[in-house]
């Protein structure tokens, strides 16, 4: 117990000395009271983003915080967004070194959690260049498209049985399908299920992997938790590692034994299906290609850190925005009826939407961009000053973390009018711009996410087929409960559920499918 209290009394003559020499330094604003030792932890509540809004409204847009013996920028507004992501761009294009990152991350190794410098350029490049550029999702449209068609094929046969068709797996699984094929080259579910317990054990993953980041790990902020028996989140985490790595290796080794396979049966002459395939290289051929000319730095660590970012980034952030965004047109329904009739008026009947139309279906933009400002995938953004700088007339010291609450941005009443009510309409008319710094779900900057074409593509494309092929209503008359359940990026808390009839126009083109 005497040791305990040594501890206890070094850390708080610490934690009083870096208050004292920072206190006569310009710093934003710090709330009251600031505890010794633990300093405003005792302010982290779930969901964080919405603690940390409620903080700024009452203390003002830009504060400075103290999460233990860990200095934290929390910023809210456009103006305070713009110049920590333009002019102090490079300065803050570092992540902090989170107990997450360093078992989630392969030891900060990963594009989400690599430190900005050549090997984070390098991943960004082939993850740009391999996966997200317009000329290879344009060379890929024919899986989205094909993904999209099984999906409403999938809703079409429940309807037909039982109306109440339960989307959030339905979303889940398409977002899987459409990631594995580009990445890997197979699907998971389909007419035929190829492989349902590792499509489960992926979806146990990419769910436990949100839950655990959105946790609060104070031994992030209080290194000596560890010491007094604070482990048990980190074992968790280690534990996840395992489970993680060993899904990604297997990707890999079933890729190495199929490349073998195709050496052999062409040794002596290509066949044209082999051709076609090399043309068509899903990223982990192209990966295990570099790694082939340079072993040294794509190590398998590095790819399977890759293909483990897209892959969970890409599938359960923009199937979650696909639950919401059906969640709030079933609770307007005028909206719905609206962006039905522009589909109708400039698609038609005889065939489904596809991805060249969304350029002409505004409506249909407007209301996910309405989606994802009241229901932001990333609503609370982490980023690490690598140098001292100003923000707002204040000085920022190195080292300090920088939170950018999206979701307190998107939802505040100086930058939205009426920003509780859902309003496609605030939209149109700002396609491109997206009006500046108020809203940015993506992100801004260098860690701007580089997936956003590929995101509304496929929002898009999936939301608009089902608008077009299906009329939607809720279960009964309640309205469709729009609580926010844990996890880093703003799941439902209750799957959506919803009531599904085939339109009569679009029977004839469902049945066939």
């Amino acid at each position: 117990m005497e040791a305990l209290y040594v501890i206890l009394s070094i850390v708080t003559i610490i934690w009083i000395t870096n208050l004292a020499l920072v206190k006569n330094k310009n710093l934003p604003p710090t709330p009251f009271p600031c505890i010794p030792i633990i300093g405003h932890l005792y302010l982290v509540k779930s969901p964080l983003y919405r603690a940390l809004g409620k903080l700024s409204n009452r203390h003002g847009p830009m504060l400075m915080l103290w999460f233990g013996s860990r200095r934290a920028l929390l910023v809210s507004s456009p103006e305070a967004v713009e110049e920590c992501l333009t002019t102090n761009d490079v300065t803050f294009a570092n992540r902090p070194h989170l107990l997450a990152g360093k078992h989630l991350g392969y030891g900060y190794t990963t594009l989400s959690w690599s430190s900005y410098g050549d090997h984070w350029r390098n991943l960004r490049r082939i993850a740009s260049l391999e996966l997200l550029s317009a000329h290879r999702l344009q060379t890929l449209n024919s899986i989205r498209a094909e993904e999209v068609r099984l999906l409403a094929k999938k809703v079409y046969l429940r309807a037909v049985t039982d109306e109440m068709v339960e989307m959030k797996s339905m979303f889940f699984e398409l977002m899987l399908n459409v990631m594995m094929m580009m990445i890997a080259g197979k699907r998971y579910y389909g007419d035929q299920e190829v492989d349902v317990e590792a499509a489960r054990r992926f979806k146990e993953i990419v769910m436990e992997t949100f839950v655990l980041m959105e946790t609060t790990n104070v031994s992030d902020y209080l290194p000596w938790w560890k010491w007094l028996g604070g482990r048990e989140l980190e074992k968790r985490m280690v534990a996840l590692r395992g489970k993680r790595d060993g899904f990604m290796q297997g990707l890999l080794e079933e890729h190495r034994n199929e490349k073998k396979l195709v050496v052999l049966t062409t040794e002596g002459g290509c066949t044209e299906t082999a051709i076609k395939e090399m043309e068509q290289k899903n990223l982990i051929e192209v990966l295990l290609k570099l790694q082939e000319t340079e072993p040294e730095y794509y190590k398998d660590e590095v790819i399977k850190g890759l293909m483990q970012v897209l892959l969970s980034a890409g599938t359960d952030t923009s199937s979650g925005t696909m639950e919401w965004m059906l969640s709030l047109l079933l609770n307007n329904p005028e909206a719905l009826k609206k962006a039905q009739d522009e589909i109708d008026d400039y698609v038609g009947e005889d065939r489904l939407v596809n991805e060249s139309d969304l350029a002409n279906l505004p409506y249909l933009r407007s209301i996910i961009n309405e989606t994802m400002r009241m229901y932001p995938p990333g609503p609370l953004v982490f980023h690490e000053s690598s140098k001292d700088c100003i923000v707002g007339g204040y000085h920022i010291p190195s080292g300090t973390m920088l939170l950018m609450n999206l979701w307190a941005l998107q939802n505040d009443s100086k930058n939205w009018e009426n920003p509780k009510k859902f309003q496609p309409e605030r939209f149109l008319g700002l396609e491109g711009s997206r009006d500046g710094y108020k809203l940015m779900p993506f992100g801004s900057g260098r860690r701007r996410c580089p997936a956003e074409n590929l995101a509304m593509r496929m929002i898009g494309l999936a939301l608009g087929t089902l608008i077009q092929c299906f009329e939607w209503e809720r279960p009964s008359e309640e309205r469709i409960d729009m609580t926010e359940g844990k996890g880093l990026t703003m799941p439902k808390a209750k799957p959506l559920v919803a009531k599904c009839q085939p339109r009569r126009k679009m029977a004839k083109l469902l049945s066939q499918m």
